[in-house]
């Protein structure tokens, strides 16, 4: 047995002492006497070289285009419950994720706890709008919030299109045919699959069901739609807009123009890290402390 292998079993660094994730591409990742190291001609977001990860100081590592796995570096991120996902570009597409087995089960089993009691879920719900409103709900009714989502998401869009100087006819969204829009309508669906993808990453990352939604309940996905949503009135429409507005200039595609500014905006925004963060204020085990104040129904 290789010496730097000696000690895989001791102890390992609690998850919430961890420094989130880190971005890998085009290279190739493997151990080499006992390190986990990552090999890259450069072309990406690293230049060439040999990099050695902080495996055990890290809740994920996001594995980019271009790369490769060794059988050895799955084993030695598996026994340290370092958690590794397969991304698009920039994080705008999921494509995989081993499953993370945390020292702790405690986020997962507070987050059931809260969708379980219809009082806390909505505690949760309301959490989450307040979050998208920049202000406290009143209502206690999901139908209502629901409403109210609908009303401003309406105007977001406008205010979103007047920004960035991009026509808007309303929004038209056909599920059977998402590229049947104008611009604006295509660049906001590319966008918002980005903001999933983006989502997914943060939900795998700290162990959270992805099943088991606040907002969003049959989608097997909800509680990343959850988490999604709560970008969707600034970050999602920025990303949307924007791209649509170059799109109509340069008359190119807007799908790929709206990957690279999501792919962009994620990095500035660290739109991933403060997800986590949600996530953890949302449901973890100190989420209690961070419930906004209780106010009598509309």
């Amino acid at each position: 047995m290789l010496i730097g292998r000696l000690g895989l079993e001791k102890a390992r660094i609690p998850h919430s002492d961890r420094h989130g994730l880190v971005w890998l591409d085009r290279g190739r990742l493997e151990v080499e006497d006992g390190c986990l190291r990552f090999v890259t001609a450069g072309g990406g977001e690293l230049a060439a070289g040999d990099y050695q990860i902080p495996h055990q100081a890290i809740s994920i590592i996001l594995l980019g285009p271009g790369s490769s796995v060794t059988h050895d570096a799955l084993r030695l991120l598996a026994r340290h419950g370092s958690a590794l996902a397969a991304i698009g570009e920039g994080a705008v597409r999921f494509y995989t994720a081993s499953p993370l087995m945390p020292d702790t089960s405690a986020l997962a089993r507070e987050q059931v706890r809260r969708w379980a009691d219809p009082a806390k879920r909505m505690e949760v719900a309301r959490a989450m709008y307040a979050i998208r409103f920049d202000e406290i709900v009143r209502t206690r009714d999901i139908d209502v919030l629901r409403g109210q989502e609908g009303a401003r998401i309406k105007r977001s869009y406008q205010l979103a299109a007047e920004r960035h100087g991009v026509p808007w006819k309303g929004r038209n969204y056909d599920r059977n045919n998402p590229n049947a829009g104008d611009v604006p309508n295509q660049a906001i669906n590319h966008a918002a699959s980005a903001m999933r993808a983006a989502a997914a990453v943060a939900v795998a990352s700290v162990g959270a069901i992805p099943q088991l939604g606040f907002v969003h309940e049959d989608s097997g996905q909800s509680f990343v739609l959850d988490i999604a949503d709560l970008y969707r009135h600034d970050v999602t429409l920025d990303i949307a807009f924007g791209a649509a507005k170059e799109a109509l200039k340069s008359g190119e595609p807007v799908e790929r123009l709206t990957r690279q500014r999501a792919a962009k905006l994620f990095r500035q925004r660290d739109v991933i890290p403060t997800m986590i963060d949600r996530i953890k204020l949302l449901v973890g085990p100190e989420a209690d402390k961070a419930e906004p104040p209780s106010e009598d129904e509309d």
